[in-house]
């Protein structure tokens, strides 16, 4: 029976999620399997991948073939260099302890690569977020400066008109005047002339 390590598709419609599998290679692609060895999600930025990596390496020692997909997910969680390693301490190259040391060397610079990428990824997000942020408050201020002539005019036509009235009262009866159609949309429709039948 040949076996592959091969993918799994699970998720909905347009957001996939995969195991990684051991299965017979005539089984369906999400049919029944020998042992699921992990999980990979692609939905995240950087992608995240768990991974038995002994249970792989057990596999892959057995003759199991993984897919392109899944032997790439293989070496990047370090599964297909512990099988390498462990042929050199079959054939007497390396000792476990040097083996051992080799991978834990690589796993530790493996982690710091991760952890730099979100590191990157989460400031460029708050810098494009700062960035949109001044942004946003330089459009307010043009708004606001190009709306302020119009106010001045207004002010202006009513100091004409009655010179006791000020910039503050315009704008104390203009703020009333919005919280009363505001608060009262149903006063406005009963004031309508009533017809007499």
């Amino acid at each position: 029976m040949p076996v592959k390590i091969r993918l799994q598709r699970h998720g909905k419609k347009g957001k996939p999620f995969y195991w990684i599998v051991a299965a017979d290679a005539r089984s369906k692609r999400d049919g029944k399997y020998l042992e699921k060895l992990g999980v990979y999600n692609p939905n995240t930025n950087p992608a995240t991948v768990e991974l038995d990596v002994d249970g792989a390496v057990k596999w892959l020692h057995n003759g199991a073939q993984p897919t392109d997909t899944a032997r790439a997910i293989l070496s990047y969680k370090g599964a297909l260099l512990k099988h390498h390693l462990d042929g050199g301490i079959k054939k007497g190259a390396l000792t476990e302890a040097q083996a051992e040391a080799k991978f834990n060397a690589w796993l530790e610079e493996k982690t710091a690569k991760i952890q730099s990428k979100t590191e990157g990824l989460s400031k460029a997000d708050s810098e494009a977020r700062a960035k949109a942020l001044e942004a946003e408050k330089a459009v307010n201020k043009a708004r606001i400066a190009a709306a302020a002539p119009v106010v001045e005019e207004a002010v202006e036509e009513v100091a004409e008109a009655s010179p006791e009235v000020t910039l503050e009262s315009v704008a104390d009866e203009t703020a009333a005047e919005e919280v009363v159609a505001e608060a009262s949309p149903e006063a406005e429709e009963t004031e309508a002339p009533k017809t007499e039948e």
